[in-house]
């Protein structure tokens, strides 16, 4: 369990990047999902597996999501979802997709940003008004913050390390509203 919470110590907020059309929303899309998690999972030796499967008191299809240590091969955590009936394949695949996605979000606990909006609303007043006007400079706060705390940061591989010793998050985009309010 202890590299459930590291992983979620190191994975923030996920931004939304897509949109969909027909709801007029953002939301992130599987790909997005996996290009942010993925690494810290494979840093810290998680294995993430969704294998389809058909549930165990019917015939439905269902995913599993599945997290394995790969040190020892034990299941850390997993989750079943069974998914609605449809013969057409292109909306089952649609489906299954959609299933994965909200699987992995929830199995490890992910926050998705709402948007910009939301995410500056976050912002104390007081690192609000030391910051440039563009409210998605999150990198530029971040950076304020730990020369406050440590003056002799030069370059961008001491903010990395400044950044992950002080709060243990990693300087990545989808940490920084944690960075920052850990910092502030």
């Amino acid at each position: 369990m202890n590299k459930l919470l590291q992983f979620q110590k190191r994975v923030g907020a996920i931004a939304k990047d897509s949109t969909n059309p027909f709801f007029k929303s953002k939301y992130f899309d599987i790909n997005k999902l996996i290009e942010e998690v993925k690494p810290v999972l494979n840093e810290l030796g998680l294995i993430l597996l969704q294998p389809l499967t058909s549930s165990s008191n019917s015939d439905r299809l269902a995913i599993k999501t599945i997290i394995v240590d790969a040190e020892n091969g034990k299941t850390l955590i997993e989750g079943c979802a069974i998914l609605p009936e449809n013969p057409d394949p292109q909306k089952i695949g649609s489906i299954i997709t959609y299933y994965r996605r909200y699987a992995i979000q929830s199995l490890l606990f992910l926050q998705a940003e709402d948007d910009d909006g939301n995410s500056v609303a976050q912002v104390p007043k007081s690192i609000a008004k030391q910051t440039p006007s563009k409210p998605t400079d999150k990198k530029t706060i971040i950076a304020s913050l730990l020369k406050k705390k440590t003056p002799g940061i030069k370059t961008a591989e001491d903010y990395k390390e400044t950044c992950m010793t002080l709060t243990g998050y990693e300087l990545l985009p989808a940490n920084y509203d944690n960075i920052i309010n850990y910092l502030k």
